[in-house]
């Protein structure tokens, strides 16, 4: 198994290189020359195994089976319950699948936790170290602090919009007092420390000299362990599927479609998005135009520039790095873009509905008061566009996170704050640490190669 740049450009490199590098030398996000046919998975209810099965061919030729079992064992052992992502019926054919089960409470802990073990394992195989940088609307953030706080070899600078995420979401992150992680607090949007972050890889003697990479999911390990809860979803309920997704950076419905596209049961992808709704209105106008980020309830999808769309771009284009970089530049550069092909492709892959914040808490309240069931901002997001849709069969809405992550989302919604779990009582009195710093390139490179010097 290999893997290609996104802009076409770059040499053709092994699983083990693609994770350390995160991001290509030409810029372009890595993915895999073709997609694997999906085989047996197994008992669904062995979440481990399932991975396993599912993941595997996209490392063997770098990790040995007995490693890569082992690993993935440990990884999925820190969530607290044996199913790691346990699905609740609604009634008349939907689900929610339960992505929140791991350390930090959100879906991104079931790519990360595997994500710092192979980092972990890699730099140790080849005595390297490496300077992780990241950016993060929320959740990212927080599960990449707890899966490589005191990692032998790593040194992680996690980027957020300062004020732009909830207060729970910056303390899973501030809170932690391990000296190989630095909280960098942005004077600006999500999209603005996504551009620093890129910026810096885009230098490349600054990338060579600090040896960056990347763990945001324009690193491919974590759409690949993405790809896993909708194989062992659709196992489960022993049918085909349209699957609900609340979408910010477009990772995690691009693993869905990786599913499909290896041979699972996808009957349907829908993109849920809030009021930041660029890709609901691509889908809707065939034209992808920036418009500015509006601060919405469900902080994490606060984007408008959805890093992983590059990669079904590249898809669409049929594998054309020079039509690809073309698209993306001329996106960046006009603020908007349109490509009859690129636009066909999407809309033939995908359904897309946006809700607003008052339409979000709505369904909080209506689930709370109907089944006794408590969702966050995102989930309701997401439950709501299949409500609006409509697809028939058997429907799966991702619910991205726990609800005590956003208590004054909850309280507004339903006059009550939600149960504080365990895992979360002791980030909330706990004192924190980060820099505020400018929306400046300069200023946080030098930030990051002064901090590298120390290491």
């Amino acid at each position: 198994m290999r893997y290609v740049s996104t802009r076409g450009r770059a040499p053709l490199v092994g699983f083990i290189d693609q994770l350390l590098r995160g991001l290509a030398p030409d810029g372009g996000l890595y993915l895999p020359e073709s997609f694997p046919d999906l085989t047996d998975i197994g008992s669904a209810d062995d979440y481990a195994e399932a991975a396993f099965r599912v993941t595997f061919p996209y490392v063997a030729d770098d990790i040995p089976a007995d490693d890569w079992g082992s690993l993935l064992e440990n990884a999925y052992r820190r969530f607290d319950t044996p199913e790691v992502v346990p699905m609740i019926e609604l009634g008349d054919g939907h689900f929610l699948l339960e992505l929140f089960h791991g350390p930090t409470l959100a879906f991104k802990d079931l790519a990360m936790q595997v994500v710092g073990d192979l980092f972990e394992y890699a730099l140790g195989r080849r005595g390297e170290s490496v300077t992780v940088i990241g950016a993060t609307s929320g959740d990212t953030g927080a599960a990449a602090v707890q899966a490589l706080a005191d990692r032998d070899g790593i040194e992680l600078f996690m980027l957020f919009p300062d004020g732009g995420i909830s207060e729970v979401q910056r303390r899973q992150m501030t809170t932690c007092q391990s000296s190989n992680i630095h909280n960098l607090a942005v004077a600006g949007s999500f999209d603005d420390c996504q551009d620093l972050v890129k910026a810096m890889f885009a230098d490349d003697a600054f990338r060579d000299e600090h040896r960056l990479s990347a763990v945001n999911s324009i690193n491919w390990a974590r759409v690949m362990m993405q790809i896993v809860y909708y194989v062992v979803a659709i196992a489960r309920l022993g049918d085909s599927v349209t699957f609900s997704v609340p979408t910010g950076n477009f990772g995690n419905v691009y693993a869905g479609h990786v599913a499909r596209r290896m041979g699972a049961r996808v009957n349907g992808l829908i993109i849920a998005s809030n009021r930041n709704d660029i890709l609901t209105r691509f889908h809707d106008q065939s034209v992808m135009e920036i418009r500015e980020v509006i601060r919405t309830t469900s902080p994490s999808m606060d984007i408008q520039v959805s890093s992983n769309l590059e990669r079904f771009v590249f898809e669409a284009l049929d594998y054309d790095g020079d039509a690809t970089a073309a698209f993306i530049t001329g996106f960046r550069e006009a603020g908007k873009v349109a490509d009859d092909r690129v636009a066909g492709a999407y809309r033939s892959a995908f359904s897309a509905a946006m809700l607003t914040d008052e339409e979000g808490a709505a369904i909080i309240a209506d689930l709370d008061a109907q089944l006794g069931i408590l969702i966050d901002p995102h989930t309701a997001i997401g439950l709501g566009a299949a409500r609006r849709l409509r697809p028939g069969g058997t429907v799966v809405t991702l619910a991205t996170a726990h609800p005590a992550k956003f208590g004054d989302a909850i309280v507004a919604a339903i006059g009550r704050p939600p149960a504080v779990p365990q895992r979360l009582q002791a980030v909330l009195n706990a004192p924190e640490s980060f820099e505020v710093v400018p929306n400046d390139a300069e200023t946080v490179t030098s930030i990051v190669a002064r901090s590298r010097q120390e290491f």
